[in-house]
């Protein structure tokens, strides 16, 4: 079903290639009398992946009226150095439950060999998502929904390994790979020169290889028992709120095992003001901890949790700051607006004093 052979679905080089005999194949094991007439392109955006949305018309049976495709973009190779190129199309091809809303997929089709994969999934745009980014905060309402979506994520995962999921053994556990680490200590410090005059003096008086090494100190932590199973790169832009104020969470391309803090703490910093965040961020964790349903000797009390919470700015401050170093993977001011936020976090939540109360413990 997911791996492409050359008697089986390809995947497509360019999105021409999508016909209505494509598209048919594609959903014929969800809509097996669906038969695409027409595919429509109605917008494409070849970036960081490759992506677009078809309208479909029938010539008999039904299925969706649109779909969003997802595959590879020119990025392939550093996505592959990260360890990150086939998680996303794994785990939507190995059907395990996934309890927080997300895009329901209809096919996957891989290409381990030439490095490529494409998603065939819901258009989430269709039930009303509003996709957002760090230009359109979420209310604290909103990010408490976020917040128990990943509570059920986790505890429907905690403690997992691959003895106890076979279809997720492949999933790695959280590490400050020298390969993640390559792109970091390339851009933060072009990231920093950027962003110094938007972010405090306690920031900037880190070089770009300084603040990567606070990313090293934070990962080595999540790697600790128990783990769970992450999204893993759950910053605002990953999500899409729908009607009545629930979050649902897309691109799944960087999920790892490991600690619930990741998750927890990278989206609830990024997706607030900073003034919300400090004034309902420890409620906020509160309401995360209420939802979790895990066994009481492994349920992380408010004080340790809050201690990771602390120490988890620095991620998100090492990717912004990298991310804000680049040019073409994220707008200017998107990146800018997350680095503010990861930067004030980390000031606020007396980041480095944490991660060092965590190393001793």
């Amino acid at each position: 079903m997911t791996e492409s052979t050359p008697d089986r679905l390809q995947v497509p080089a360019d999105w021409a290639d999508v016909t209505p005999e494509w598209m048919t194949a594609a959903l014929a094991e969800q809509h097996p009398d669906a038969v695409v007439g027409a595919v429509t392109l109605v917008v494409r955006d070849d970036g960081t992946n490759r992506r677009a949305r078809f309208d479909l018309d029938y010539a008999s049976g039904s299925g969706p009226g649109r779909v969003f495709l997802k595959a590879e973009g020119v990025h392939r190779e550093v996505h592959a150095r990260n360890g990150n190129l086939f998680n996303e199309p794994d785990l939507f091809a190995s059907g395990v439950p996934l309890p927080v809303d997300h895009p329901h997929s209809y096919r996957v089709v891989i290409d381990r060999p030439g490095l490529d994969y494409v998603i065939v999934m819901e258009d989430v745009t269709l039930r009303g998502a509003d996709p957002r980014d760090s230009t359109r905060p979420m209310t604290v309402d909103q990010v408490a929904s976020g917040l128990r979506g990943l509570a059920r994520l986790h505890s429907l995962y905690w403690g997992f390994t691959a003895a106890t999921h076979p279809r997720l053994g492949w999933v790695q556990p959280w590490a400050p790979t020298e390969g993640f680490q390559a792109g970091l200590r390339r851009f933060t410090p072009i990231g920093l020169e950027r962003g110094a005059d938007h972010l405090p003096s306690e920031v900037t008086k880190y070089d770009g290889d300084q603040i990567v090494d606070l990313w090293v100190r934070d990962v080595a932590t999540l790697g600790r028992e128990p783990g769970t199973l992450l999204h893993a790169d759950a910053h605002i832009g990953n999500t899409y709120v729908l009607p009545g104020d629930e979050v649902g969470f897309l691109d799944w391309q960087v999920v790892r095992r490991g600690r619930w803090v990741q998750d927890v703490g990278y989206f609830l910093v990024g997706s607030l003001t900073i003034a919300d965040r400090q004034r309902a961020e420890a409620d906020l964790l509160k309401e995360y901890l209420a939802a979790l349903d895990v066994p009481a000797e492994t349920r992380p009390s408010f004080e340790d949790a809050w201690t990771h919470y602390r120490a988890s700015a620095a991620y998100g401050l090492a990717i912004w700051l990298s991310t804000l170093g680049t040019d073409g993977y994220q707008r200017r001011e998107i990146s800018l607006a997350l680095a503010e936020r990861y930067g004030a976090a980390y000031v606020d939540l007396d980041c480095e004093l944490a991660l060092a109360d965590l190393e001793r413990a």
